[in-house]
């Protein structure tokens, strides 16, 4: 099963690449699939704002170049954890352990972004409950939905929500979702400042705006 699921048909895992200062990194270079030491493979990705999963150098990166597979992503994703390998680590901070292989990652702000909304029914209370997908994986990959816990960087309008400790505790929202989010904030403390207050489901939720401080670099 899990060679299955590390398989990237279709992608080429030969070809060396570059990261130079122009990106703002330190020069570094690898060869996608190196083996380091024995039974040992290393690969590369790049996780963009929109959450999408790719091979660092991929050439284009859009929906046709990203990985879809739901079960891949969830099984990728589930294994993200810091990088402490001592091997990249300054430009490939995150990584995913997969049988043999060292999968590194790094990423446009956050590894883990969430997608989607979703409703799941519990079996216990007959309720339907709020929960966040992340990572393009639907309901394979969820969190409890707080929307007390949405938090606004009102410098770049980026919203965070809560994740998994593993994955930093704190996970970006994609921007089309962040986007339908901002009608529902409110500021009372006026619209230069952080939002103070949330509305969802006909709820007015207050803010709690101390839980991401220790979080966001």
């Amino acid at each position: 099963m899990t060679s299955i699921l590390c398989m990237r048909t279709g992608f080429a895992v030969s070809r060396t690449f570059f990261l130079s200062n122009i990106l703002g990194r330190n020069y570094v270079t690898y060869i996608q699939g190196q083996s380091p030491q024995p039974r040992v493979r290393e690969y590369f990705y790049y996780i963009d704002h929109q959450g999408m999963l790719f091979l660092d150098d991929v050439r284009i990166r859009n929906f046709t170049s990203c990985f879809k597979d739901k079960k891949f992503l969830a099984f990728f994703f589930k294994r993200l954890r810091k990088n402490d390998t001592e091997r990249y680590t300054d430009d490939f901070p995150f990584l995913s352990i997969c049988g043999i292989e060292r999968n590194y990652v790094r990423c446009d702000d956050l590894p883990l972004v969430f997608t989607k909304v979703i409703q799941k029914h519990n079996m216990e209370t007959g309720t339907e409950e709020d929960w966040f997908s992340y990572a393009h994986a639907d309901d394979l990959l969820t969190v409890p939905f707080e929307p007390q816990r949405l938090f606004m960087n009102i410098k770049t309008g980026r919203v965070y929500h809560p994740a998994p400790e593993k994955a930093g505790e704190i996970g970006l929202v994609r921007s089309n979702l962040a986007i339908e989010f901002s009608a529902s904030f409110n500021f009372e403390n006026g619209e230069g400042n952080a939002p103070t207050h949330f509305m969802w489901r006909d709820k007015r939720y207050q803010l709690d705006t101390k839980w991401y401080r220790d979080k966001l670099s």
